[in-house]
């Protein structure tokens, strides 16, 4: 055996602690969890399941924004998740319930960033769930502006 390196793998079934402030939970029909029945997640972790870019038209913004974040596919994989529906929890209490299959379909992603920088919670930080509008005419519609929440503080798997 080598050196003593510090690594904890993560394999299914288990789950890194945050050393930061956890800015996402993620609940409900889930295996893989680090605090009670939830998976809880900082910012380094979410940045640790690989970030994607998207650039895309909005309604919130003027031109083209890019944003940058993980894919809700792949964070629902991460832990887990077997439902068929994703209730949307903003810091505000805002909801809406997504359904699961949107994220593969369309490659939705949870985002971190807007245009390089991180989002402040008073302009739609932390989290932001964006679908990739321009890659789909059929996005442009208030169905899936209204899936788009901001200050997105958890997840609920049903």
């Amino acid at each position: 055996m080598m050196g003593s390196l510090n690594v904890t793998p993560v394999t299914a079934g288990s789950l890194a602690t945050p050393t930061e402030k956890p800015i996402l939970t993620v609940a409900g029909r889930i295996d893989t969890t680090n605090k009670d029945d939830t998976a809880q997640f900082d910012r380094p972790m979410l940045e640790a399941l690989g970030m994607v870019t998207v650039e895309t038209t909005t309604p919130w913004y003027n031109g083209p924004v890019k944003f940058e974040g993980i894919l809700l596919d792949k964070l629902l994989k991460h832990v887990g998740a077997v439902g068929e529906r994703a209730l949307i929890v903003a810091l505000n209490d805002y909801t809406s319930e997504i359904p699961v299959e949107d994220f593969a379909k369309y490659n939705v992603i949870l985002a971190l960033k807007r245009n390089g920088e991180y989002m402040p919670v008073r302009d739609k930080g932390p989290l932001f769930v964006i679908y990739p509008f321009d890659s789909n005419p059929d996005l442009k519609s208030q169905t899936f502006y209204g899936r788009s929440v901001w200050q997105v503080a958890k997840i609920v798997i049903k």
